[in-house]
């Protein structure tokens, strides 16, 4: 048994873990009234890039849940601060929405077609062939090529969408260069989301429901773990992989009593 510090900050991942295709999940608005009433810091983050922080308060709020826009993280707010790092005042060629480009405004970045530092690509309810081809030649002439995240398919009412890893896989089988991604599993997007509200991993959890992107990302950025079971990953699938998470729940609605629980003393891990 180890002995951790009481936890201070939460991470929780959205999909899956407060919301499925825009309904909330059973415990969802509890868990961060719980967190609100304890006085513990959080962030709401998801590998969309589609939205902005705004945006998905609005929609979060329309499901019953309360979470100021300053506690929510999107891949596309990691790409931008990333990206604002390695090159200020830098220029580049968006594949996105909303979320993206006005993240990238907003840390500086010029959006232009000619000669950009870089590609960035980032998820879109219509992927254009133009848009795709204009990416691969600009890749072609030197610039870099970033995405926001991994994920190969998106879920819609009807089914699986193609999403930013498909469209970047196309990318590079057409030009042999392979993208960085800044979204899960990279623990960068944890990393940033923690500076983000001026946390350590050592006094803080993260909630998500996929073992391939949350908990590997919470467990390489060395925070504590909890997987629900009310998104993409199964209980039968969790003994497949080489680590696991700290407790495994089956909904966030078993979260909300640990959330006095670990902040009062230290917990141990199971």
């Amino acid at each position: 048994m180890i002995e951790h510090k009481p936890v201070e900050c939460w991470l929780t991942d959205m999909d899956g873990v407060l919301v499925h295709e825009e309904q909330a999940l059973p415990g969802a608005a509890d868990f961060i009234r719980a967190l609100q009433h304890h006085g513990r810091r959080f962030v709401v983050f998801t590998n969309n890039s589609i939205f902005t922080a705004r945006d998905l308060r609005a929609r979060l709020l329309a499901s019953g849940i309360d979470v100021p826009e300053t506690c929510i993280w999107t891949s596309a707010l990691a790409t931008a601060q990333f990206l604002g790092d390695q090159i200020a005042g830098g220029s580049a060629y968006v594949i996105g929405e909303a979320g993206l480009t006005s993240a990238l405004h907003n840390v500086g970045f010029v959006l232009t077609e000619r000669n950009p530092d870089y590609v960035v690509l980032g998820e879109t309810r219509t992927y254009s062939f133009e848009a795709i081809t204009r990416a691969i030649r600009l890749i072609e002439r030197g610039a870099r090529f970033i995405a926001t995240n991994p994920d190969a398919t998106g879920p819609s009412p009807e089914g699986s969408l193609p999403a930013t890893g498909s469209v970047a896989a196309l990318i590079t089988q057409a030009t042999g260069v392979k993208p960085y991604f800044v979204g899960k599993p990279n623990p960068l997007m944890m990393r940033s989301a923690l500076n983000a509200i001026d946390a350590h991993s050592e006094s803080t959890v993260m909630v998500g429901d996929r073992m391939d992107t949350d908990m590997i990302s919470g467990i390489e950025a060395g925070m504590r773990t909890i997987l629900v079971l009310t998104g993409s990953t199964r209980p039968d699938q969790i003994g497949r992989f080489p680590y696991r998470p700290t407790r495994v729940c089956d909904s966030i609605a078993d979260v909300v009593p640990l959330v006095a629980e670990m902040a009062g003393s230290a917990a141990v891990s199971e």
